[in-house]
């Protein structure tokens, strides 16, 4: 079964400004006295990606 997904654009680029310590919660390292610093990586993440796919929909519509 071939479960491959679709994402239009996917292979367009974006840009993100994340400190070292929040590359480093991305890539899995844990920090135990500050899980702040994942929680606010993800955030920029998902920010990003966001604003970048609804800007793509509504050039199109």
């Amino acid at each position: 079964m071939n479960t491959s997904v679709r994402i239009p654009q996917g292979d367009d680029t974006v840009k993100v400004e994340l400190t070292v310590k929040e590359a480093m919660a991305l890539a899995g390292i844990k920090f135990h006295n500050n899980h702040n610093i994942e929680i606010s990586a993800k955030k920029k993440l998902n920010h990003i990606i966001e604003d970048h796919y609804i800007e793509e929909h509504r050039t199109v519509n």
